[in-house]
């Protein structure tokens, strides 16, 4: 990957972060906690998938996922408003389950722990 597409996935991941938090109005996105883990854009810059995550059941990824789509068109126009770049990429929402995984992990750690400790 190039220092330049590096460096617009990270932007992007910063600036779609801070819009989701504070201009989405859509309650599927904003009644639920929401995470931006990553962004790739394709070589061409044209496309980018954004890696979501979401502690919840899978209906809820689900929603959330319906919500960023939906929104996927304002958010473009703002990062176009917001971003010196001569083609701003088009949005595509995907599920991370990295954290979900982790936390996941972590609880049977702790679990496996306890057994240990308690006899």
């Amino acid at each position: 990957m190039s220092r330049r597409t590096e460096r617009v996935n990270d932007l992007l991941r910063e600036q779609l972060s801070e819009l989701i938090q504070r201009e989405v109005k859509d309650p599927r996105v904003t009644q639920r906690l929401v995470s931006i883990t990553e962004v790739q854009v394709s070589p061409d810059l044209r496309h980018a998938t954004v890696y979501v995550s979401h502690l919840g059941d899978a209906g809820e990824r689900e929603e959330v996922l319906r919500g960023l789509g939906a929104a996927a068109h304002f958010l473009h126009a703002e990062l176009m408003h917001r971003l010196k770049m001569r083609n701003v990429p088009e949005l595509l929402f995907r599920f991370d389950p990295s954290i979900e995984r982790g936390a996941r992990l972590a609880s049977l750690i702790s679990d496996v722990a306890e057994h240990d400790h308690g006899g």
